[in-house]
């Protein structure tokens, strides 16, 4: 069943997209409101999603398996449909099947985007729906609180305005990750702007209880950064480029280093066990200067060195998932989805 009736919202539609989100895609067609055109986008579920959404009275797109599923093809595929049914809609919110939609949430964004001329996107604030549940899940809810004001990117959640999406041809099918930046930094290039605004905007089930689930979801991330510089090359976006970077200095140069380290040690000179010690010192000293950017950003002093913990394993895990995508691309194979629920 969707949410009551939203009234004085001409021009807003809603695409949802999903995978076997199960009763997290109950409660996000829960959270949709009546009145707002809306369709959703599925990729091939085998649970009881399309029955749902079309128990609810929303309109069903089926993504042909002829080819990869992504969530980039879903929202393309879902603005299209929905634009085709109604051609005046000035605005979108798409939303996740994992999400549920603020009942506050469609007039907030309409009333901000509406402010600006070339905005071509509003978002607000995600929260966890079971931060409780496990500390993967509420990093996640610390990971939506971004600052409020302009941004360079927003994430999957968004509201965003027909006129940009169709002058910057949507999102990029063929990305299996970071597919919102690539739009967004399509996006600014043509004079467009990105708002993180305030109030809620819906509730997340990231659904992440285990360290092999985390694991996988940071690997995608780093999948992501390799992919984006392989697309835009020196026209890629300047923090992402730097994430990069980030993550092959703390994963693979300095471990590089610290086993060359130990080996010289071994069998030349003791004196080279500086080396690693070094290096074990700086991974200390960085753990340290994380907790107290989490301490100063407003966190207790648990959730700050879990942050600062994972953030630096998490370097990792993005490695792998950017040597998955460079062995793919040289030997010319399109990668798969990394899901990690």
């Amino acid at each position: 069943m969707r949410h009551s009736p939203l009234q004085n919202l001409p021009g807003v539609g809603i695409v949802a997209i999903g995978r076997n989100e199960g009763d997290r895609f109950r409660a996000c067609l829960a959270s949709l409101p009546q009145g707002i055109p809306a369709v959703y986008v599925d990729s091939g579920s085998t649970d009881s999603s399309v029955a749902l959404a079309e128990e609810a009275g929303v309109h069903v797109v089926h993504l042909s398996t002829d080819r990869g599923f992504t969530a980039a093809r879903a929202r393309n595929a879902g603005w299209r449909a929905l634009l085709a049914q109604h051609p005046d809609l000035r605005f979108i919110q798409f939303l996740d099947g994992d999400c549920m939609l603020d009942p506050e949430w469609l007039p907030n964004a309409l009333a901000e985007i509406e402010k600006g001329e070339k905005t071509a996107v509003v978002f607000g604030r995600l929260k966890e729906r079971f931060p409780e549940v496990s500390v993967y899940n509420a990093v996640c809810d610390r990971e939506w609180n971004v600052p409020i004001g302009k941004v360079r990117a927003c994430g999957g959640n968004a509201f965003i305005n027909v006129d940009a999406l169709k002058e910057a041809r949507g999102y990029n099918d063929e990305l299996i990750a970071g597919e919102e930046p690539d739009l967004c930094l399509r996006m600014r290039s043509l004079g467009w702007r990105i708002y993180r605004i305030a109030g809620d905007m819906g509730m997340h089930d990231a659904s992440i209880l285990d360290f092999g689930s985390w694991w996988k979801r940071s690997k995608r991330t780093g999948h992501a950064y390799a992919e984006h510089l392989c697309l835009h090359k020196q026209n890629a976006d300047t923090e992402w480029k730097k994430s990069l970077i980030s993550m092959l200095f703390w994963s693979i140069f300095l471990p590089t280093v610290f086993c060359l380290g130990v080996v010289t040690s071994l069998f030349y000179d003791v004196i080279w066990y500086i080396v690693p010690c070094s290096i074990g010192l700086l991974y200390i000293v960085q753990l340290c200067r994380l907790w107290g950017r989490g301490i100063s950003n407003g966190f207790t002093i648990k959730e700050a060195w879990m942050d600062s913990a994972l953030l630096l394993v998490g370097k990792f895990a993005q490695s792998a998932g950017a040597l998955k995508f460079l062995v793919g691309h040289f030997r010319g194979r399109k990668s798969s989805i990394i899901e990690y629920k």
